[in-house]
């Protein structure tokens, strides 16, 4: 597991979403992180349409992967974990 990557998912919801999610194993490529792109980027969701959404962030993330790019998702998650509130 890496700080910075696609948050993990509990596997039951891992078969469900490759098999009504087109490319949403694609997401595997990279370590899994504790923090990422979709998780400051777009709210908590628990819909098909919710992972389909948050899939389109971890995959620009794969694609985008610098440094930079890690560095500023920290920045984004340090005033979520103080305050309590994710994106909305």
């Amino acid at each position: 597991m890496s700080l910075v990557g696609p948050r993990p998912e509990r596997p039951e919801f891992v078969s469900k979403f490759q098999r009504q999610i087109k490319g949403y194993s694609l997401r595997h490529q990279v370590k899994p992180g504790i923090t990422s792109w979709a998780q400051v980027r777009y709210p908590y969701g628990e819909t098909v349409e919710d992972a389909a959404n948050k899939l389109y962030y971890d995959l620009s993330y794969i694609r985008r992967n610098s440094l930079w790019l890690d560095i500023m998702i920290i920045l984004q998650t340090i005033p979520v974990v103080l305050t309590g509130h994710g994106a909305r």
